[in-house]
């Protein structure tokens, strides 16, 4: 299959490497991606301590304190070997020997010598410096290699600021920044964990390997083609089901993908082709296959292994992480899902043929809601079977769900076995048809079970169980996973009675062997990517690059938050083009988000920190759809033989929903499920809902039948009257009471314990001298004056001739950070309260839903005497 051979080099250009060189070295390829998975899986465990204790070698333990720089090495060498340059694809020359070996010596240079480099913090000498030059020069043609120019390019950018920034007046008078020598820069950048070695990069080595290798022996094993023939046997039949089937596959496999790129092909082989059959011309089938994809990125629990940067960039436990992503990725994938229904609407499509009895939408749905509840049972079942026997087996209750665990892994094999395997299917075929629902789910429902261990140890947690670490869940899912990997092929044939055991016992360690090979090929991108980010970081840590691009962004907005967010959006969009989704995310959020979060407070509005990065990390997904450079838009244009500029159009227009998303909740954090309960959540979720189908089909231009212009204007003012009912309430009545004064002070000491009080404090900034003003919540928790409830968050007020002069805050209390590290309390201009603001009692913002749906129910009525064919 031509088609697939020229995706699949895509992929390999883009993610894994399209080296085919020499056999030995192919082979020598191949033992250092086998080498580096078992290596993030000997450190994941708890082998280093065992064997540290046994032998008395301390060195087995240590190695898991230096394991980032031995995981950049490995991505250095490998980027090296498998990404070919200046045309040498076909054989490994000399040079890249070279640059491999100077790359490794850089990286273990630091695990080497980390006593002597410990013992001289900062002092840097000439073997430091030099070692540190090489390694940066080698990580950047591996960057290059491996992602082609635009992050070098950037690095390149914040390199020279660094460089450079000392000898420019303005840089000066903006980050109070007086230059760095080469030394100190290299030192900065190589030598601590301030650049390259940083945050990212050990999020990398810790967590995102592990996950990344976790979706690739579960695709090696099968996982990915059953993902496939489920959502075929679920939805195929439908109008326009292959292209419903697309969405559904490609958010599975998205959860657990680490690349737009790669799940685009994986599931678009098959997909792309079917939708072209029924009627989709080959831009829309390449388009919803890449809205499709790229969303799988914003869905928990990976998300393109931005969620476990997230941890760490927010300071926020994972599991809030995937609460505040959860409701936006859903809403984003059903609405993806209408849209493809319209457009089938339109073209009056239909499905697939299929053998047996069809399954309708209100089937369906039921099938999806049982299954939700079925997988809630089961968790509360095992969840209370561990309590039942904590006081029997204290501590060890781990077992017993092990052996339950254990005999429904045999039991849903038992059941597949009662089937035929699930084959891969040709989508060229002449005559294709959608499978049956029972034999393709239980044929590999067992692949379900990895999942399940995963999610397990992520969400759940009583009084005898806690989480675990976002590391040490995929660690034992990872470890689940590759026992199906060994197992399921030659148990299937003993439950069988065949006499294939020893061939598909070797079948099933070749896909173990493949999984881990596949696991590390598509880690090589991502850990030079995270390594060259920490260029990005570092610079700004450096420098303090993040307050030029807010100031330049600040001035060309006027203080507009609106006009802020869109230019943000636009530069995510572009900064965001070339590059993969982990990478992708560190650069948006270091440079973009500090300024949302300044702007915001400066104009009143105060945004919770997990909601800007979404925003910022929602636009940088966009790019791998946008043209020109949308990687994802040429993959599905290589297996659609359709035109990629416009595949990347058409998919960038489905994904406008999407992009519709990170405003909404930036305005509205119940999005977001901030501060908001369960029955709040259910509501939240559906009237979102709601809205965002209205808005899709105000964007394809058809809901019931084809939009008239002014339905369409009616249902834009639906959706916004769904998603910010407050802007109506505060045009009738006033959100805050506002003090000034004495009487702020008073206010602050009259409110209930626990409720916001909104301090806006006037000040000179401390770089630029000019008075700007910023918005702060308080929210005491114990009664008091003001000045007391004042004092007790660390922000002493004295009063003079009805100024509120505010003291500079001390170190360690809460307000420091936002405000002592930013404003000037020495100036000439004093710092200052000049208005606190409280919350009144109004009606419920959730009334103004009434008129929308009522405006809503007019424009089905009307739409419904134009129907030409059934809505569903």
């Amino acid at each position: 299959m031509t088609e697939t051979k020229t995706a699949e080099d895509m992929v390999a250009e883009a993610d894994t490497g399209a080296r085919q060189a020499s056999p030995i070295a192919m082979q020598l390829i191949f033992a250092l991606c086998i080498t580096w998975s078992l290596f993030q899986l000997y450190i994941a465990s708890k082998l280093p301590g065992v064997l540290a204790q046994a032998t008395g070698v301390s060195e087995f333990a240590n190695i898991v304190a230096q394991a980032r720089f031995v995981h950049l090495a490995f991505a250095i060498v490998l980027a090296t070997l498998a990404f070919p340059i200046l045309g040498h694809r076909n054989r490994i020359p000399v040079y890249d020997w070279i640059l491999a070996a100077l790359g490794t010596a850089a990286c273990l240079y630091l695990v080497i010598f980390r006593f002597e480099i410990a013992d001289r913090p900062g002092l840097w000498n000439t073997t430091d410096i030099v070692m540190s030059g090489i390694g940066m020069i080698v990580l950047m043609i591996a960057v290059y290699r491996s992602l082609g120019l635009p992050l070098v390019i950037i690095a390149s950018l914040f390199l020279a600021l660094a460089f450079f920034g000392g000898y420019s007046e303005w840089v000066g008078s903006v980050t109070n920044y007086g230059g760095a020598s080469f030394s100190k820069a290299m030192g900065h950048y190589w030598m601590q964990t301030e650049g390259i070695f940083g945050v990212a990069l050990g999020v990398s080595t810790s967590m995102i390997f592990l996950f990344v290798l976790f979706g690739a022996l579960l695709e090696k094993a099968g996982g990915g083609n059953w993902f496939i023939k489920v959502a075929i046997a679920l939805l195929g039949t439908l109008r326009g089901g292959p292209a419903k089937a697309a969405v559904l596959s490609s958010m599975m496999t998205g959860m657990i993908s680490g690349s737009s790129i790669a799940n685009t092909v994986t599931t678009g082989t098959f997909t792309i082709p079917l939708m072209k059959r029924i009627g989709f011309s080959s831009e829309k089938a390449g388009a919803v296959e890449v809205a499709s994809s790229t969303n799988g990125q914003l869905t928990p629990p990976v998300m393109g292994a931005a969620a476990f940067l997230m941890v760490e960039y927010v300071n926020i436990p994972y599991i809030e992480v995937i609460k505040h992503a959860f409701l936006p990725a859903v809403i984003s994938y059903i609405a993806l899902l209408y849209i493809v229904h319209l457009e089938s609407l339109k073209l009056r499509l239909e499905g697939l043929k299929k053998p047996g009895r069809h399954i309708g939408i209100l089937m369906i749905l039921i099938l999806f809601l049982t299954g939700f509840l079925g997988m809630a049972a089961i968790t509360f079942l095992v969840v209370g079977f561990r309590a039942m026997l904590e006081p029997l087996m204290p501590d060890a209750t781990i077992y017993p769900a092990l052996v339950l665990l254990g005999l429904a892994y045999l039991l849903l094999v038992f059941l597949a076995s009662r089937f035929p395997d699930l084959k891969i299917d040709d989508p060229n075929d002449k005559v294709v048809s959608a499978p049956r629902l029972t034999p393709t789910f239980l044929g590999g429902a067992y692949f379900a079970l990895p999942i399940f261990v995963l999610v397990w140890n992520l969400m759940v947690r009583t009084e005898h169980l806690d989480r675990l670490s976002p590391a040490l869940s995929a660690f034992w899912a990872t470890i689940a996973m590759i026992i199906v990997a060994l197992t399921h092929r030659p148990l299937k044939a003993m439950f069988r009675g065949e006499s294939e055991f020893a061939n598909q016992t070797v079948a099933g360690f070749r896909d173990f062997v493949s999984g881990l090979e596949s696991g590390a090929r598509n880690m090589i991108g991502i850990g030079v990517a995270t390594g060259a980010a920490g260029i990005i970081v570092g610079t700004i840590s450096l420098t303090g690059a993040h307050q030029i691009i807010g100031q330049v962004i600040e001035i060309i907005s006027g203080g507009n938050l609106m006009i802020l967010l869109i230019l943000v959006a636009i530069l995510s969009l572009i900064l965001g083009m070339g590059l993969p989704t982990t990478a992708n995310y560190i650069v948006v959020s270091s440079l973009m988000a500090p300024v949302i979060v300044s702007v915001g407070a400066q104009s009143g509005l105060i945004v919770p920190l997990i909601a800007v990065h979404m925003f910022v990390f929602y636009f940088g997904i966009l790019a791998d759809d946008t043209p020109p450079v949308g990687l994802a838009a040429y993959a599905a244009a290589a297996i659609s033989r359709g035109d990629p500029i416009m595949t990347g159009v058409q998919g960038f227009a489905y994904d406008i929903r999407t992009a519709l998303l990170p405003f909404m909740f930036i305005f509205n954090t119940d999005l977001l499920l901030i501060d908001v309960g369960p029955l709040k959540a259910v509501m939240v979720f559906f009237i979102s809902l709601i809205a965002m189908l209205v808005f899709a089909a105000v964007t394809q231009g058809y809901f019931i039948a084809r939009n008239r212009r002014w339905e369409a204007v009616v249902m834009l003012l639906i959706v916004f009257m769904l998603f910010r009912p407050d802007f109506f309430l505060n045009q009738w009545q006033d959100q805050y009471t506002e003090h000034t004064g004495s009487s702020a002070i008073t206010a602050i000491g009259d409110i209930e314990s626990g409720t916001d009080a909104r301090i806006t404090v006037s000040a000179p900034d401390f770089d630029t001298g000019i008075v700007g003003s910023k918005t702060i919540v308080l929210t005491p928790e114990e009664a008091g004056s003001g000045l007391d409830r004042l004092q007790a968050a660390g922000l002493t007020v004295m009063e003079s001739d009805g100024l509120l002069l505010l003291e500079e805050p001390f170190p360690g209390t809460p307000y420091f950070e936002s405000l002592g590290n930013e404003y000037d309390f020495y100036g000439d201009e004093p710092a200052q309260i000049v208005m606190v603001q409280i919350e009144n009692d109004r009606m419920p913002k959730e009334l103004f839903f009434i008129p929308a749906l009522i405006l809503l129910g007019f424009i089905i009525a009307l739409q419904s005497r134009r129907m030409t064919q059934a809505a569903f």
